[in-house]
């Protein structure tokens, strides 16, 4: 009978020990899913009228480029980022989509325009990143990644995965102190 407990106690803790790598995946989540592909930035991501911006592209196999209704076409080389200067004449308080290109993934963020005159803080690049949001081709369906591809984290997942743990914790506590204390008679 004492086998038969065990061998319980063991299916739980591997079950729950199973759960747990897809709870941390679920707890880290990923800012950028697929590692290779395209991402696009601009900085700062509020700027006055005739300020410059930084476009940032990395992961293009080539030069990317960066559209805007404030500022002219730029060009930017493979991994790397260009500086774009807004138009003074910008409307202030608007925001304006940056459409960025590359490898033919097209991504898009916004810039606003804040108002008053540009100043010194308003040229320079500022050490928090903007988020960005990259739009992909629609790739069809992902079979076989069971759910680990999702965008946020599951409380709900979180918490089944930390009970499961608990429970089987406290059943191999319980099964091994109820053996030691039969051993002690």
């Amino acid at each position: 009978m004492g086998a038969i407990r065990i061998a319980s106690v063991a299916l739980i803790g591997a079950g729950a020990l199973a759960l747990a790598p897809s709870t941390a995946v679920a707890a880290n989540g990923s800012a950028n899913a697929n590692p290779g592909t395209p991402a696009f930035s601009v900085t700062p991501s509020v700027i006055a009228p005739g300020g410059q911006v930084t476009l940032n592209a990395t992961n293009c196999s080539g030069d990317a480029t960066a559209t805007s209704g404030v500022f002219n076409t730029v060009t930017i080389p493979k991994d790397s980022s260009r500086n774009a200067t807004v138009d003074s004449d910008a409307k202030r308080g608007a925001s304006y989509t940056v459409t960025f290109n590359c490898d033919g993934v097209r991504g898009t963020t916004q810039l606003t325009i804040a108002g008053g005159s540009p100043t010194a803080s308003s040229t320079t690049r500022p050490t928090v990143s903007p988020t960005v949001r990259t739009t992909t081709p629609p790739l069809g369906v992902r079979g076989g990644l069971g759910g680990s591809t999702g965008d946020g984290l599951d409380v709900v997942e979180l918490a089944v995965g930390a009970a499961l743990i608990a429970v089987a914790g406290g059943g191999a506590f319980y099964v091994l102190r109820r053996r030691s204390a039969g051993r002690q008679h």
